[in-house]
């Protein structure tokens, strides 16, 4: 793949202030990813589609001969490891650093033999947006470590499992797979975690470039912050649902069996959670229709499927208006602008978690101008994204 030729100049320039000229540099790259298909699905053992996008993490990198690695993120702080040591630390959960280390460290477990390399990195990926900047950067160090000490044995998969290791064991937070999957096999793919540890990964050869539309990111100004127990509770919810069953997630219940046994779920877990299984059960089986709709290139019907996983995340998982609030309810009013202007053409949706955040929208080619503009007028300038599918994961720039 090619990258703009200014973004090849920043990084270069970058990577000679912080650590010198005369190095023999090398480019890597590593999409962002954007979530299609199965709206807090993955943690129920579900199915997703996602896609990367044309937002990516940009890496220049040079080997140096002190078994180190020092990574400068623009606007950040260095990140220096030792290669000697790569040992957990408790004290870097959190930080960019222990994800350098966790993915060094699983690379080494593979036989990978690891050299000192400084490595300067930009990023369009845009932060809070949903598009996953952390799997991005893990996708990054993996390609990396994968082409250059390696010799490219570990397949796009082992390195999205290396930066999903480096997250739960190392970042510390409990992520699933699907945002590093998306960025390491780029285009579309979709994954079923009906096994975790051997999730079935596909994917989908389709050319969105072709599909007459655009897809856009929109972010709705609302903040994350103080939310914490509206994200806990989507799961926490459903494993009441799950424990009426003696289950752990939902995908361990037959659906008809749920259905059946509805009026004690209630008793037990509440009518919201009930509503949140539904949506859980219908988004699975939109996923699989989503899928088949691309492969049979029927754009139609699987714009017709997003519509309807917008609204059962609206209407039955309500991941949209945090619970009380009135005055804001960005998300919201978002959804309802892009039904306004795109007034029954394209489809549109909550983009990842909910409550706060981004939506996405497929907006017909033709709309675009007036799309973005006529948003951006209520939810401010750069608000708006348009966004295409990469069709490249991790790589080496040439």
């Amino acid at each position: 793949m090619t990258v703009d030729a200014t973004r090849v100049g920043i990084v270069k320039e970058g990577f000679e202030k912080t650590f010198g000229t005369g190095k023999d540099i090398m480019l890597f790259s590593a999409p962002g990813r954007t979530e299609i298909g199965g709206n807090h699905t993955d943690h129920q053992r579900g199915r997703v589609l996602a896609g990367a996008v044309n937002l990516d993490m940009l890496a220049a990198v040079a080997f140096n001969d002190e078994g180190i690695i020092r990574m400068q993120s623009a606007g950040y702080r260095m990140c220096v490891i030792d290669l000697k040591d790569l040992r957990y630390r408790k004290r870097e959960r959190g930080t960019t650093t222990a994800l350098i280390r966790g993915v060094a460290a699983e690379f080494k477990k593979r036989g990978a033999k690891l050299r000192g390399f400084d490595a300067y990195v930009i990023s369009d990926v845009l932060r809070g947006s949903g598009l996953s900047s952390s799997a991005a950067f893990e996708v990054l160090m993996g390609t990396i470590i994968n082409e250059l000490m390696h010799g490219g044995k570990a397949s796009p998969i082992e390195i999205a499992q290396i930066g999903q290791i480096a997250e739960n064991v190392y970042f510390g937070k409990p992520c699933g797979l699907m945002d590093q999957m998306a960025s390491s096999v780029g285009n579309l793919v979709t994954i079923d975690f009906a096994d975790n540890e051997t999730p079935v990964v596909e994917k989908i050869d389709f050319d969105f470039s072709k599909s007459g539309y655009t897809l856009c990111i929109i972010d709705s100004g609302a903040d994350h912050a103080n939310l914490t127990d509206e994200y806990a509770a989507v799961p926490g919810e459903l494993q009441k649902v799950c424990a009426v069953f003696g289950k752990s997630v939902l995908r361990e219940i037959p659906e008809a069996e749920f259905m059946r046994r509805i009026p004690e779920v209630r008793k037990a877990a509440g009518d919201r959670a009930v509503m949140r299984a539904l949506h859980v059960y219908a988004d699975n089986r939109r996923v699989v229709e989503q899928c088949e709709a691309l492969k049979n290139n029927d754009f139609e019907t699987f714009l017709r499927l997003v519509r309807q996983s917008g609204e059962s995340s609206w209407m039955y998982l309500q991941n949209v208006i945090p619970a009380g609030y009135k005055e804001h309810q960005e998300m919201a009013l978002a959804l309802a602008l892009c039904g306004k202007l795109l007034d029954g053409r394209g489809a549109y949706r909550v983009h990842g978690g909910g409550f706060a955040g981004t939506i996405q929208a497929f907006v017909p080619d033709e709309m675009i101008e007036d799309f973005v503009k006529n948003m951006e007028e209520v939810l401010g300038e750069g608000s708006c994204h348009c966004l295409s599918i990469r069709t490249e994961g991790g790589v080496r720039v040439s």
